[in-house]
């Protein structure tokens, strides 16, 4: 019995209700769906980030793309209000990166890298260098590792199993170019494993981090195993643990980053690489897709054990 007037009011205010409504709703599914995904055990953990150039034909592609990635992360560190400390910097002579290692610390930071670890290939056509001069594209590749590094790591060392070395920093991350012997180098017998620090003047203090840091990686060996045991079947969740994984190519001539695991591509790789939020927004793409999977293989889990009950 209304004139279109006032059924034309009435629509408009039904509309906005709706509109309304919808976004409440959408809200309230978003909380619901963060409830039923599974907490990671390490997400809230400070971490200890490596970077390490690849080997190629003109190794100085790789060792500038490694220096591009590590200042990348340390971008997006300041982004997300983190602190990020360089445990050890080996520039390579051309102005490159050959291995960097960092203590980040700060909110969720282990949630927002985990799934960054693992083989990032570029390809583009050399601006400096020997393979400059060939004016083609050229593919190489870095490795990321992301260990997580829980507040108090309580890993035995027994002194009889470390050999201490010492020598001359090259210069960590530029902060000072030692004149004496204050780099440390410890190497963990029964494993193998290395550890250096120059980040310090201070002969001690760079001790007590690669003691710490030495610390976090058997550690991580432990975590590793618990890792490998919960390991789903599925591509993403906790997929990237196998460091030799290709993760995500840079393709410069293109302008564009493929992450292959979830078959996302995205433009403007000058921005991705600034650390800001082109890459956040990559990183929550992930995030987002990995807790899609875990909540999926959760749900399917339980009606496996609901038909298995029947």
């Amino acid at each position: 019995e209304l004139d279109s007037r006032d059924e034309k009011q009435l629509l408009e205010l039904a509309l906005e209700e709706k509109e309304t409504l919808d976004k409440k709703i959408n809200m309230l599914c978003r909380k619901l769906f963060q409830l039923l995904v599974p907490k990671g055990k390490y997400d809230r953990s400070n971490v200890v980030l490596e970077v390490t150039a690849g080997r190629t034909t003109g190794g100085d592609i790789c060792q500038q793309f490694t220096k591009e990635m590590f200042e990348m992360y340390e971008n997006y560190a300041d982004y997300k209000c983190w602190n990020f400390d360089i445990v050890n910097y080996t520039p390579a002579e051309i102005g490159g990166l050959h291995h960097a290692a960092a203590h980040i610390s700060g909110d969720d930071v282990y949630r927002h890298l985990k799934y960054e670890g693992g083989t990032h290939r570029v390809q583009r056509i050399p601006e400096t260098g020997l393979s400059s001069r060939m004016q083609r594209i050229h593919t190489g590749t870095m490795s990321v590792i992301v260990l997580p590094q829980p507040e108090e790591v309580d890993v035995k060392v027994d002194p009889k199993d470390l050999r201490i070395d010492t020598f001359r920093a090259k210069g960590a991350g530029g902060q000072h170019v030692n004149k004496t012997d204050s780099a440390v180098r410890i190497v963990h017998l029964p494993t193998g494993l290395a550890v250096e620090c120059q980040q310090e003047r201070s002969q001690q203090m760079n001790k007590e981090i690669a003691l710490r840091t030495l610390r976090a990686k058997l550690y991580q060996q432990i975590i590793e195993k618990q890792l490998s045991q919960e390991q789903s079947a599925r591509k993403l969740q906790l997929g990237t643990r196998a460091q030799s994984e290709r993760i995500r190519t840079y393709n410069f001539t293109q302008d564009r980053v493929t992450d292959h695991r979830i078959s996302y591509d995205a433009r403007n790789i000058k921005e991705i690489l600034s650390g800001k939020e082109a890459l956040d927004k990559l990183i929550n793409r992930l995030l987002e897709f990995a807790e899609i999977e875990a909540v999926t293989e959760y749900l399917e889990n339980l009606q496996a054990l609901e038909g298995g009950g029947s």
